[in-house]
């Protein structure tokens, strides 16, 4: 007699009965729930819609060096910077992926940035480089009325809240693998913080509901 594995067996008992059938096709549907959720991908949306309920966030983060940090790869700019990190001057970075993932807002992502001509909205490193791509946790507060805690945009929505634990900034860029980072180089999370990014002296004014 053929030996059957044991899971193929127990399904084709399951089915051979009635009420079987309908546990089955419970088992099945509630597979199918758990994969549709784990595929579930979050993406990148862009500032111009994070900015409709963080304008002074916005507004601040424009004048910060992330928001222009695409136009460092074009030649001539930082000439002497990238001279000194034994780089050509005059080349043109703005394709060059290596570049890009630092300089532009989810490269090759869902949602993301793809190249200038098709996704110039997504140019510079903006809020998501350090949130996480934003489509869910966004439609989240959108929905919130008192729904979800901040632990929850942080588990469900994919929400990112940079600290010097959870330190994105030398996770994916202020690393050894970029050419201006020299040798014994120390990120100071705090001061960047402080000095580098956006207010933090507000808490999201322009929300209909205080997100904490």
């Amino acid at each position: 007699m053929t030996k059957r594995p044991g899971c193929i067996f127990v399904l084709q008992k399951l089915d051979s009965d009635p009420f079987g059938r309908i546990l089955l096709l419970g088992i099945l549907l509630a597979s199918a729930v758990v994969m549709a959720e784990e595929t579930l991908q979050a993406e990148y949306i862009g500032i111009e819609n994070c900015m409709l309920c963080h304008m002074p966030h916005f507004e601040s983060w424009s004048e910060t060096k992330m928001s222009n940090s695409f136009e460092l790869l074009k030649p001539g700019v930082r000439a002497e910077a990238k001279q000194q990190a034994n780089l050509d001057p005059n080349k043109d970075f703005t394709t060059d992926p290596t570049c890009l993932r630092c300089h532009v807002t989810g490269l090759g992502k869902p949602g993301g940035f793809k190249s200038l001509d098709e996704t110039p909205d997504m140019l510079g490193v903006q809020c998501e480089m350090c949130h996480g791509p934003g489509s869910i946790y966004t439609e989240m507060m959108m929905k919130k009325q008192g729904t979800y805690t901040l632990e929850d945009y942080q588990t469900l929505g994919g929400l990112s809240m940079p600290s010097p634990e959870n330190n994105v900034c030398t996770q994916m860029c202020h690393n050894t693998a970029s050419p201006f980072t020299k040798s014994g180089f120390v990120f100071d999370f705090n001061d960047r913080k402080a000095s580098g990014t956006h207010r933090h002296d507000l808490n999201y004014i322009y929300m209909p509901f205080d997100l904490w």
